[in-house]
């Protein structure tokens, strides 16, 4: 029997390619490959500024594809850096065109900010993420602040260099996927 492995919607939050936050989510796809099928989302880049008098039987096809990927995945993580004590503009965007819909009412989420500091961006997602009705585990949320000195560079794929942040990346994993499977799966520690 053919172990299905769970689909997970990565959206992160820099438009910047090879930015830390996409190498963190490229390096978790890498390391969690045998048990989730995580999928970048590139769309952010695409999707109109959000208006409600264009949330009707005339949305956007960007819009559509958003929505569209979120539903069908068991679960998402968004990977997102801190711009001026906030969220970045793309994302906040992104998160205001499901506002209409349920489609993040308890859908299991991952958060993660990866930035300088990132505490009032880490705040703000927490609090989106709590209105739009996601399922948050306990242990599903991360500020790494000092990401670049965390994270390094390895081509297009991100590599943990401190390991208390690979343990704290292995818990909120765990916490994911007891979230989806309201299991107990085991993940190896790095």
């Amino acid at each position: 029997m053919a172990i299905i492995r769970k689909k997970i919607l990565a959206v992160s939050g820099s438009l910047r390619s090879n930015s830390v936050n996409e190498l963190l989510l490229s390096y978790l796809a890498e390391r969690y490959k045998e048990t989730l099928d995580i999928q970048l989302y590139n769309g952010l880049a695409e999707l109109p500024h959000f208006n409600p008098d264009l949330d009707n039987e005339n949305l956007p096809v960007s819009v559509r594809k958003l929505r569209a990927e979120i539903e069908a995945a068991d679960g998402i993580i968004i990977c997102t850096p801190e711009y001026v004590f906030s969220l970045p503009g793309v994302l906040k965007n992104a998160l205001e065109w499901t506002v209409s819909t349920t489609i993040f009412s308890g859908k299991p989420a991952a958060l993660i900010v990866a930035s300088g500091q990132g505490e009032k961006a880490y705040e703000a997602l927490i609090l989106i993420m709590n209105t739009l009705g996601a399922k948050i585990g306990e242990h599903a949320k991360l500020l790494i602040s000092g990401a670049r000195s965390k994270i390094s560079k390895i081509k297009t794929q991100g590599n943990i260099s401190d390991a208390l942040t690979a343990k704290e990346l292995d818990t909120l994993m765990q916490s994911l996927l007891e979230t989806i499977t309201n299991e107990q799966p085991v993940i190896n520690s790095i």
